[in-house]
Formats: C-alpha cells, structure tokens, sequence
C-alpha cells in the first residue's frame, strides 16, 4: 500500500514556505500548496519517511487523518472519539497531543488538547477494557490537532520531536540558532556551494554546518538519534526506510567546500570545534578564534553571514556601536562578497550605515528579526538605491 498518495503537510519556520514548496517538489511532492509556516502536498508512504529524514526546512510532517466542523466543546470531543483509534493504537501503548488554535469559539489550546485525550482514552477503554496512557515526551503515538476558527483538522505526526533537532549539537552557547532557521538562512543567501562561505560569529557552528549539509546534500537524518513517530506507526515498512536511507547517503557530495567558522571567545569556537568534530565535518569547515572587526576574508568573492548579538545583555550604546563597527567592517574587508546578517535589533540594524540590497522577515523564536543583505562593491561604488 506504500504507492497509495496521502494529503501530507509540512510544517515549518515563517518565511521559509517558499524554500520548503521548493526541496519538497525537488523529492517528487504533488499537488503542492503554501500555506502560513506550512505547505501542503501529496505523497507516499515512502515520502513521509524521505521528507523526515532529508529536508533540511521542516519542522514536522503531519498526515491529516480526519477534518470536520464543530460548533462547540460536546461535538469535538464526539467526533473525535468515532475515530477508530483502537486500528492504531493500543491500551498498552501511550500518545500526546499537540494542539494549534486559531479561534474564536475554542480560545485554549491545553484545555482542547485534554478534551481530545479523553475522547482518545474512553474511546479505547469501550473497546479494549483499558486506557492508554498520555506520554509526552517520547510518545508511541504523537497526535496533532489544528482548530481553524471551527474547522478541526486531526493528524498523525510522523515525526515526534521537532525535525530541527538535528543531533549534531554536543554543546551549545547561550541563545543558540535553531538548525532549521540556520539552514533556511543558507538557502536563502543564494550561497553556491563552489563558493567561500563565512560565519565570523558563529557561536556553537550551527551556520557553518547547516552550510555543509547544503554543500555535501547531506540528509539532516543522519544525524538524528531520537527516531522517527513514524517508526512506531502499524504499517511501517522498515525495508522500505532502509532504501530511502540507503539512496540519500548514494547522493551525498564529495564537493571540496571551503567555509570558515570564527568566533572571538576560544570557549566558543572550542564547542563549535567539538560539535564539527563530532559531524565529522572538520575536513569542510575550518574553525578559528577570531574577532570579527578584524577578520579579513582569503578569497575575492563570496558569501558571508553573521548572527551577532541581538543587545539582550548589552548597553543600547554599546549595541548601537558594535552595528555601526559592523558595517565599517563590511566596507572596509568584505568588497566583493555578500554579506547578511540576521538580527531582531530592528533599531541597532540601522546604525550599519550601509543601505540593504533585501531585508526578509523572520523569527528567531518569538524574535521578530530581519535577515538582511549588505552587496559590498569594490573601490567606491555606492549601493544600488543609496
């Protein structure tokens, strides 16, 4: 049954719907359609499992099992419990339930993710004499439930914990990039792999990594220690992973990239050589202590891309004065490159001084920040729109 097409959706950060449309149509996806942080799709069996362990920009990929309108709490709970939950799980096992709310008539998400519990548990007690028990961490069973205004859309999620969870970090700094964020940020810089690609921040070596995956289409999942929801779902076909498995490792690179990671504390650059190290990723990427205002790139052309402090622990001046050292440093050393820098400093980001090529909005977090984009031009060119 693995060629029979499911309505698939992918989750996934704001602003990155369109990277996502695009590496889900390049492994075969149909019927694509974007929506808000997701993209809807068509595909296999087999697709679940090749869009988990390859993509680099989802978060999660849910298979909608059941969608239908309800006016209030009695009838979610009922039509959620005329499922035949017992077809894929049983009393010995345990599940969780995620919710996402976007309404008026159903206002909290916790109260609506243990309503749709109990309909799940006395469902399964009817028919099997026992309860499931509710696991959340590291469930037989995760549930995703989305209430758009009344339209509830209940779904398997095939992939348990958050896809952004590479496995590659060891040790981390503070505040460090989430690993999907970090590889739409590649994605988005336009960076060619036969290209020099920098980081002069680069804290734990999530950028400088997210980079390498990209340059050697390398999948993410083989990195992954904790698994897959999927794996635990009746119809896993364990045969039909291992071939997936086994054809993305066929279609790893062996490009010779040449990135270069920096940071000015050796403590950090010490973590992010430590978790290189452990990606087995230091023939791709060489790591220094280095600060960045004097920092001048080896090569003529190329990408770089920093992700500096956002001023959370720092004086408004001395933030301010570090942007303006920033942008000073772009003049002075980066001619010919492209530099971005993401930041959710809206106001430091002004006192740069340069003028933007492209400013895209995203979220670090609940930060709302801005990758922007500085095209440094040799001798005394001035920005375009300067």
């Amino acid at each position: 049954m693995s060629s029979e097409l499911h309505q698939l959706t992918a989750t996934t950060l704001a602003g990155f719907e369109d990277i996502l449309a695009d590496e889900l149509r390049s492994f075969g996806a149909r019927d694509i359609e974007k929506g808000r942080r997701a993209v809807m799709f068509k595909g296999d069996l087999g697709f679940i499992y090749k869009a988990n362990f390859r993509s680099r920009f989802a978060l999660r990929i849910l298979k909608p099992i059941k969608t239908f309108v309800a006016i209030d709490e009695e009838a979610y709970y009922a039509r959620i419990k005329a499922f035949p939950w017992e077809d894929l799980l049983t009393s010995e096992q345990t599940f969780a339930i995620r919710t996402a709310v976007n309404s008026q008539t159903y206002r909290h998400s916790h109260f609506m993710a243990l309503k749709a519990k109990d309909a799940i548990a006395d469902r399964l007690r009817e028919k099997t004499g026992a309860r499931p028990n509710v696991e959340l961490d590291n469930p037989d069973l995760p549930i995703h439930i989305r209430i758009d205004r009344e339209l509830v859309t209940v779904s398997l999620d095939s992939t348990g914990s958050s896809l952004h969870m590479r496995g590659y970090r060891q040790l981390t700094g503070q505040a460090p990039i989430n690993e999907v964020l970090a590889a739409g940020i590649v994605e988005l810089s336009g960076w060619d792999p036969v290209t020099p690609l920098y980081d002069g921040m680069c804290g734990s070596g999530t950028i400088a990594m997210e980079a390498a995956i990209k340059g050697l289409n390398m999948p993410p999942g083989l990195f992954r220690k904790l698994g897959y929801a999927f794996e635990k779902w009746p119809d896993f076909d364990q045969q039909l992973f291992d071939t997936i498995i086994e054809a993305s490792m066929e279609r790893i690179s062996d490009l010779q990239l040449r990135i270069y990671a920096s940071d000015a504390s050796a403590n950090v650059v010490s973590k992010a050589k430590k978790n290189i190290y452990g990606a087995e990723l230091e023939d791709e990427i060489q790591v220094s202590v280095q600060n960045f205002l004097d920092l001048k790139p080896t090569e003529e052309r190329g990408t770089l891309i920093l992700n500096p402090p956002y001023g959370e622990r720092m004086d408004k001046e001395d933030i301010e004065e570090l942007y303006k050292n920033l942008g000073d440093a772009f003049k002075q050393n980066w001619k010919g490159f492209s530099c971005f820098m993401i930041t959710g400093n809206l106001t430091a980001l002004k006192k740069v001084g340069l003028k933007s090529t492209s400013k895209v909005e995203l979220f670090n977090g609940s930060i709302e920040c801005r990758l922007a984009r500085y095209d440094v031009y040799e001798g005394s060119k001035k920005q375009p729109n300067d």
